[in-house]
């Protein structure tokens, strides 16, 4: 065979995988992502939180503004684009807190009083993937808009324990600090400015960065090659003036109140500009170097410094795929749910007829109900087809055959109890699985 002759080799088409760190969420998966949803729909209708949802992409300025422009976040982490319609500076939300108050300031939602919100969604960080972090990732975040008190830090930390007890979480502990106000923060800066200038030599290219511009992040560096020079470092804690630790000192006694045990750590810091008196971290050690698993505090300043009217505010946010992550370490993860309640199988043709407006019946009823629908177009056996009905956890099976359309009846079978087969009118179907059904919940 001549070259000319031979035929054309075939390019198989390449294949296109996701971003690396954008995980997409499997049905083997979906049913502990709608648990966790709907522990957390209950959580916040019992302290009376209202849903806030913001758009995914925000004005870059919010960012800049609301967490600060000296922060991991905005100088290293950020997915910011120019709109190329109209110039715009543009960036996928890589937090909650901003955007829920710029959304409260540009639609006045404190304008009859005090909110409590919650939110939930999608968040973008460019950072490495590691266990239970990722560059798209989900939050769930509380925020009180408008109260100054100690009683609402005490309330949403009390939020937080009974979301771990609910999940049944192990292993997790509270640490907690105070931030003081921005007069006691900056004799504080200036004290540390002062101790780590002493010791330059040993701080790393990221504290020698943060030294003149935000000091008491180098608290927060995970180093561990710096860690005995931060335990020696000034505490903010000993800069507290009277009324800071009134605050402080009334949050601890809620919290004992309550019996919340938690640890005061002089280092907490976070890692976003807007916090003032108290933070908060839930932190643990099955997760690895990174245990923490949500945290929070108050941030009084933040919605004056993003345009509004001065207000008190504080919340915290949970990553929703590392709290999945410990669930499953703690083995509380909830059993796989059956896909549905009855699965309808027939023998195609006027079979198929009949099975389909049985199953619709029984869906407009309110029972969850799979059709089966073999893969090929035809027909397929009904041992086949069992199998199916066994593996999709459903309690009963509806069967109808050529011999049971003859008889305009139809087989109801038990999958998961004595496996009793009976013959029923098809009229009656309905009313016959809603009946087994309830027999088989009690």
């Amino acid at each position: 065979m001549t070259d000319q002759n031979k035929p054309e080799k075939v390019q198989k088409t390449q294949k296109i995988n996701g971003v690396r760190g954008m995980n997409d969420l499997l049905p083997a998966d979906a049913a502990h992502w709608a648990h966790l949803d709907h522990v957390l729909r209950d959580l916040t209708r019992a302290y009376g939180y209202e849903f806030l949802r913001t758009p995914i992409v925000e004005a870059t300025a919010v960012f800049q503004r609301g967490i600060g422009e000296v922060t991991d976040i905005v100088e290293k982490e950020m997915y910011s684009f120019e709109d190329r319609l109209n110039g715009e500076q543009l960036t996928l939300r890589p937090e909650g807190t901003a955007a829920v108050v710029r959304s409260v300031i540009e639609n006045n939602l404190l304008y009859e009083g005090p909110k409590r919100l919650w939110y939930t969604g999608p968040m973008f960080r460019h950072e490495r993937p590691q266990r239970g972090r990722y560059r798209q990732f989900h939050q769930f975040g509380i925020e009180a808009l408008g109260f100054a008190g100690p009683d609402i830090d005490a309330e949403i930390i009390l939020m937080g324990q009974r979301l771990w007890d609910e999940l049944g979480l192990k292993g997790v502990r509270l640490e907690i600090n105070s931030l003081g106000q921005a007069n006691e923060r900056a004799e504080h800066r200036a004290a540390l400015i002062k101790y780590f200038e002493k010791h330059q030599s040993q701080l790393d290219e990221d504290s020698r960065r943060r030294l003149l511009t935000n000091p008491l992040r180098i608290l927060d560096s995970k180093n561990p090659e710096m860690q005995t020079l931060i335990d020696g470092a000034p505490q903010l804690l000993d800069f507290l003036g009277e009324e800071s630790l009134k605050h402080f000192n009334a949050v601890q006694a809620l919290l004992k109140a309550n019996n919340i045990p938690c640890k005061i750590n002089p280092r907490l810091v976070r890692g976003l500009d807007y916090y003032n008196l108290t933070v908060f971290e839930w932190v643990t050690e099955e997760l690895g170097a990174q245990g923490t698993i949500a945290g929070g505090g108050r941030y009084d300043p933040l919605i004056e410094r993003m345009g509004g009217k001065a207000a008190p505010a504080c919340g915290w946010a949970m990553g929703m795929e590392r709290v999945l992550e410990l669930m499953k370490v703690s083995g509380s993860l909830p059993e796989a749910q059956a896909q549905c309640d009855i699965f309808v199988l027939h023998q195609g043709g006027e079979t198929l007829t009949a099975a389909m407006i049985i199953a619709e019946r029984l869906r407009s009823a309110g029972i969850d109900t799979i059709l089966f629908c073999p893969p090929d177009g035809q027909s397929a056996s009904f041992k086949s087809q069992m199998k199916k009905a066994d593996a999709s956890g459903a309690a009963f099976a509806v069967i109808i055959g050529p011999d049971e359309l003859a008889k305009n009846e139809a087989q109801l079978k038990d999958l998961r109890g004595t496996g009793e087969q009976k013959s029923v009118p098809l009229d009656e179907v309905l009313g016959a699985a809603i009946d087994a059904l309830v027999g088989a919940s009690e």
